[in-house]
């Protein structure tokens, strides 16, 4: 009898079976960036404060600088040309689009009041002072929480995806287009939600916000794609 071939994949094709050691081992890496932060937060109260003095209409530069080179990369793989192609598959994007810009916003505040607004409130307490006005720590929190949650995820997708065994190209095209609709729905939208709580964040951090954490790996992205695709060719 002929040998059958076997029908478990080869450990180089598991998922995670590519991934380097500091990829295989990220979760533990971000445990201990977390907890340098609190020692560092409780011990050298000077360097927290130092670095949030380096803040334009709130938005840490600092911040922002590690999050351009952690999506840089990412939004560099991105061929936003391959957005047109969602016109052929509509159905994946137009769920997705609902979902993350008609449900999850919604379902975000709603989880927010419930443990930060009421659950919880009692024991979040102090207050700081927002362009001269004192405002709730629990509401800092809540208003931080809601546009966390507004934002869909664009670079860890494709990381996902790969673990997952996805259609990289289609993964490709969602990435691109939640990345284009971010940039014109996010503003208006949180702006809205945190108005319709009455949480105080000013406009200009949000566009701000939006510009330089999404907007400028975006743009340096693309176009170093498309240096490096017309020197390579």
């Amino acid at each position: 009898m002929a040998n059958q071939p076997s029908q478990a994949p080869a450990k180089a094709d598991q998922a995670g079976g590519k991934l380097n050691l500091f990829e295989r081992y990220l979760t533990l890496w971000v445990f201990f960036c977390i907890l340098a932060g609190i020692v560092l937060g409780r011990f050298f109260p000077g360097i927290a404060e130092a670095l949030d003095a380096m803040s334009i209409y709130q938005v840490s530069m600092p911040i922002a600088i590690c999050l351009f080179f952690m999506m840089y990369p990412i939004m560099k793989k991105i061929d936003f040309s391959q957005a047109k192609q969602a016109a052929k598959t509509p159905k994946p994007v137009l769920l997705t689009l609902v979902v993350n810009w008609l449900i999850k916003p919604f379902t975000m505040v709603a989880f927010t009041q419930f443990f930060l607004g009421w659950l919880f409130r009692p024991l979040i307490i102090g207050s700081e002072v927002i362009r001269g006005i004192e405002v709730p720590l629990a509401d800092s929190y809540i208003a931080g929480t809601i546009l966390l949650g507004i934002a869909p995820c664009t670079a860890m997708v494709l990381m996902w995806g790969y673990l997952s065994y996805s259609n990289q190209g289609h993964t490709l095209v969602m990435v691109a287009v939640n990345s284009l609709a971010m940039l014109f729905l996010y503003a208006p939208l949180g702006g809205w939600l945190l108005a319709s709580n009455n949480l105080i964040v000013p406009w200009e951090t949000i566009v701000l916000s939006v510009l330089i954490y999404v907007g400028l790996p975006l743009l340096a992205g693309a176009v170093s794609r498309t240096w490096i695709i017309g020197v390579t060719h």
